[in-house]
């Protein structure tokens, strides 16, 4: 049984510039980004002799150590560590590129058909090794503490832990290897199946044919007539696939209840938790403080932006709508680029040239192109090559928040890198720390830029409703899923059943303000967390507010002149990747996320601009 280690998913770029569809000027000509630093393209022969390679060396891992695994002193066991580490990076090398190359064309038939054909072999190769992990696990807690007295294996000691308290959930030898074969035809097809749909999907709006990115783009547009007419478009077109989607979800969440049942974990979430390396409870504190706090941040806001629109009542269309006096200006790549770097610079310098790399590096791709996987993400990659980020940039606003957002995991990634491929990964719970401390970074030096009182009021605004999208949004979300993965264990699912949840839980998270149209109904169709990793969700949550009572520890200790110490203690927390847990890396900056006072303080700094922008 593998540790979960976070999925993001993937062309033949060579890097060059690319225009978006509707770029005018050299402003917005967008990079897309360079692979070859993985493999030159889907042809290069390096794949074919990677793929023979590690397929020797875990056929020989394998004779060398199976059924010997509990026989190892320290120092043996280390070397098998080290051993099996080096397939399993160049396995998620060959992986990363697939998928990479995927997101940037979904539509493209030989991009799925080489990501399949990679995965099937990632697949095959790593059955000879799926023994390891088990037998690890299988050692003696006290022959296992001895071993770990040795310097060698200490060293792992963080991966073995969490490793470790996977036992309760594992299952025989036959049955993990099973489970590890049948995933390219079970979670992971039906993952792509959503992927290509979403990719293919075309929204007629206005006249025009567009990408789900550009129609859901359209639901910023200033002109209401516009946002309303993407909102029902969106939804017809949801509605069209409705048979599809409800498919795709009702397998995911029963492939999941037949695991979890299989492995014994108490809740659909809880394998979540696990992987996380947060307990329960620490979750069930954050879902219910944003829960009972959604009448004093998401209705107040909403009500108060029905106002400012002069509306009685909200539609969906409305949620994301600019506010009046709110520029429309479209901003070029080149000022985003150095917004974004600025920020980080006055914040690290270190941090500023990280971050640059991406942009001289050839690592982003921006451009908004039909095919191409909706909304952002950054793919760490593998620890000896680089992260790669992936996003579809319009020239909003909210567009430079998002590049600011995925640097901030870019830059995660790049410092965890040392960490090793077993141990770079960091928990979700954690992993949307830095992101969100790179938006605040950028929102900050915006606002304290920014003299005049409208434009500091419209840029408050527009945080306030970024900061509701990830805190009271993503919970609604969650509690979305919980409340399907419990009906689902009861029978399969209909479409009208699934979008009853959906409104439900929007109803209550957005509040009074917000009357929903029927063609909303079915907007739970294109989330692809719900697909892809269940239950990912809440960690977006627990890092806006784990960010707002960061960045208070920063304010208040750069007032007292001691920035620089915060600096360093916040570097070193993302360099640890994923060898610390949260209370170790939370304790420097006296944080503890087991108390709701923490979760408390994090919704009150939501809460106070949200008091400035009523006063």
């Amino acid at each position: 049984m593998t540790l979960i280690r976070p999925l993001a998913p993937p062309d033949d770029l060579a890097g060059v510039t690319v225009r978006s569809e509707c770029d005018s000027d050299a402003a917005f000509a967008l990079p897309s980004w360079n692979l070859t630093d993985l493999y030159r393209g889907t042809e290069d022969p390096a794949i074919a002799t990677d793929i023979a390679r590690l397929g020797a060396d875990a056929r020989a891992f394998a004779a060398a150590f199976r059924g010997r695994v509990a026989g190892l002193d320290g120092s043996g066991l280390a070397e098998a560590i080290a051993r099996y580490e080096a397939i399993e990076q160049g396995l998620g090398r060959l992986h990363a590129f697939a998928q990479l190359n995927f997101s940037a064309d979904a539509t493209v038939p030989t991009a799925g058909q080489f990501y399949q054909s990679i995965s099937e072999r990632a697949t095959e190769i790593g059955a000879d090794v799926v023994f390891f992990t088990l037998e690890i696990n299988q050692i003696d807690d006290a022959a296992f503490e001895a071993a770990l007295a040795d310097p060698a294996l200490a060293r792992f000691a963080p991966w073995l832990g969490d490793l470790r308290a996977l036992r309760p959930h594992q299952l025989s030898d036959e049955i993990e290897r099973l489970l590890h074969e049948k995933e390219v035809t079970g979670h992971a097809a039906w993952s792509r199946l959503f992927d290509e749909t979403i990719a293919a999907l075309r929204v007629p709006v206005a006249g025009e044919e567009l990408t789900l990115s550009a129609a859901l783009n359209r639901l910023s547009d200033p002109d209401r007539v516009q946002r309303e007419a993407a909102g029902h478009a969106i939804g017809t077109t949801l509605q069209r696939n409705a048979r599809l989607f409800t498919q795709i979800l009702n397998t995911i969440a029963k492939d999941k209840a037949i695991e979890d049942g299989w492995r014994r974990y108490a809740s659909p979430e809880a394998a979540r938790h696990l992987a996380n390396r947060v307990e329960p409870a620490v979750v069930e504190a954050l879902v219910s403080a944003v829960t009972d706090a959604y009448p004093r941040l998401a209705h107040r806001y909403y009500t108060l932006k029905a106002g400012w629109l002069g509306l009685d009542r909200l539609q969906h269309w409305d949620r994301n709508a600019p506010l009046p006096g709110e520029s429309d200006r479209r901003i070029g790549w080149p000022e985003a680029r150095e917004r974004v770097l600025a920020a980080y610079g006055a914040f690290s310098p270190e941090m500023r040239v990280i971050a640059a790399r991406f942009f001289d590096g050839g690592w982003i791709d921006a451009v908004p192109r039909p095919g191409k996987s909706g909304g952002a993400f950054a793919h760490p990659a593998v620890p000896d090559v680089h992260p790669y980020i992936l996003l579809n940039y319009h020239g909003r606003a909210r567009d430079v928040m998002t590049l600011a957002h995925e640097l901030g995991h870019g830059v995660h990634q790049v410092l965890a890198a040392r960490q090793g491929y077993l141990m770079a990964a960091t928990p979700l719970t954690l992993a949307e720390t830095a992101s969100v401390f790179g938006e605040m970074l950028t929102f900050r030096a915006l606002l304290d830029a920014e003299s005049d009182p409208q434009r500091r009021r419209l840029m408050l605004a527009q945080k306030v409703e970024d900061m509701l999208n990830t805190v009271v949004r993503q919970i609604a979300f969650h509690q979305f899923e919980q409340r399907l993965h419990a009906a689902r264990r009861r029978g399969e699912l209909l479409p009208d059943e699934i979008s009853a949840i959906w409104i439900g839980v929007q109803r209550e998270s957005l509040g009074p303000a917000f009357e929903f149209s029927d063609d909303y109904r079915m907007f739970w169709a294109y989330v692809p967390h719900f697909v892809h990793s269940p239950f990912y969700v809440y960690a977006y949550a627990f890092g806006d507010c784990l960010v707002n009572a960061l960045y208070g520890v920063y304010r208040d200790q750069a007032a007292r002149g001691a920035g620089a110490d915060f600096v360093a203690r916040y570097l070193d927390m993302l360099a640890a990747g994923g060898t610390r847990r949260h209370r170790e890396l939370l304790a420097p900056f006296g944080l503890d996320a087991s108390d709701p006072a923490f979760w408390r303080r994090g919704l009150d700094v939501i809460a106070g601009f949200i008091d400035e922008l009523e006063n």
